[in-house]
């Protein structure tokens, strides 16, 4: 095995230091296999690195390294080879998957990022994984929530990225959403010296056709210029939205909790849900959906689907009823409130 991208010595303090309290955290007695999610990328290479170097000390961990290859440039097949090279260099294994990615109505970038999720996902499923590092970076975050404030995202929205978030039953952990990205490439180029080991350099990343590209090459110089610390103030609104968000998740699941749900939480009392003022109704709706994986909706269409409740008859039946959400479909039956996936046969009410 080639050994020229072993870390041996090789660690920034200010990388290792939130990483280590991140892995004591999620550490427990029990083996632990966790995965760095890999793009060969300077941030998530870096973080395979430094978490290489403390896993060295950690025999309970064991780490993985899961690379996703979303099929949407020609040179991807390189950066998959380059990834597991990389890979193979820290004495790490090293798992790729091929997806597929449906835009389903969707932007391509929030379709990449869906197919990259499942994919993770079938990863995780296959070698036991049951945390997954990701390399997001207090840039990444400042520029979620500004993406979010100008789609119109409300103040739970400009939570943004959370350090630990559950899907599909995996625990997601992002350990340098506090690490400024000049901190990471810092390190980049140290290692690149030391190891000659070269990055990839995915050119959609500060492409304007991409929302996100467009920010970095149009917005973001122009607010290092301005307001150099914006990084820090945006991120700052996020930890505190996110403060708020959880407040409010606790008075929604406590008035969920009181709308007679079924044991799958995909159905509830229409009259409970009456029984709410407007604005907690509208939250425990959203609280609902999320805890099925799907996104809140729009404004409008969150009005909408309220004012077709609140008009339903007294007996709250009725056929009629009916709103698409992310291939599921919101229904009435029998004074039930229900969720059901648009391949469920149930709907033939």
């Amino acid at each position: 095995m080639s050994a020229r991208f072993l870390p041996l010595d090789f660690g920034e303090p200010a990388l290792l230091a939130p990483l280590k309290s991140t892995l004591q955290q999620i550490a427990s007695s029990e083996p632990l296999r966790l995965a760095v999610g890999l793009s060969g990328g300077a941030d998530s290479a870096m973080l395979a690195v430094h978490a290489a170097k403390l896993v060295q000390t950690w025999p309970r961990l064991q780490l993985h390294c899961f690379h996703i290859h979303h099929g949407l440039q020609s040179i991807a097949d390189h950066w998959q080879s380059q990834v597991h090279e990389f890979a193979l260099g820290l004495g790490l294994p090293c798992h790729s998957l091929r997806v597929d990615v449906a835009m389903d109505g969707k932007g391509i970038e929030a379709a990449a990022r869906d197919a990259r999720y499942a994919g993770l996902a079938r990863l995780a499923e296959r070698t036991g994984v049951s945390h997954i590092l990701l390399a997001h970076h207090l840039d990444d975050q400042s520029e979620t929530v500004l993406l979010r404030l100008l789609r119109g995202a409300g103040p739970t929205g400009l939570a943004a990225m959370s350090p630990v978030m559950e899907r599909d039953g995996l625990v997601y952990v992002r350990p340098w959403l506090d690490v400024p990205r000049k901190q990471i490439l810092q390190a980049t180029g140290e290692y690149a010296e030391r190891t000659g080991w070269e990055v990839v350099d995915d050119p959609t990343n500060i492409d304007d056709v991409y929302t996100r590209g467009a920010l970095r090459r149009r917005l973001v110089p122009a607010l290092d210029e301005r307001w150099p610390a914006w990084r820090s103030i945006l991120a700052r609104h996020a930890r505190q939205a996110r403060e708020m968000s959880s407040l409010i998740d606790e008075v929604a699941a406590e008035d969920f909790a009181r709308l007679q749900p079924s044991d799958d939480a995909t159905s509830f009392s229409l009259e409970s849900w009456r029984g709410l003022t407007a604005h907690r109704q509208t939250l425990v709706l959203r609280y609902w959906l999320a805890r099925h994986g799907l996104r809140s909706p729009t404004e409008a269409r969150m009005r909408e689907l309220c004012r077709q409740l609140r008009s339903l008859h007294a007996m709250g039946h009725d056929r009629n009823m009916r709103m698409r959400h992310e291939r599921h479909s919101i229904v009435c039956d029998r004074g039930r409130i229900k969720l059901l996936p648009e391949n469920d046969k149930s709907q033939n009410l």
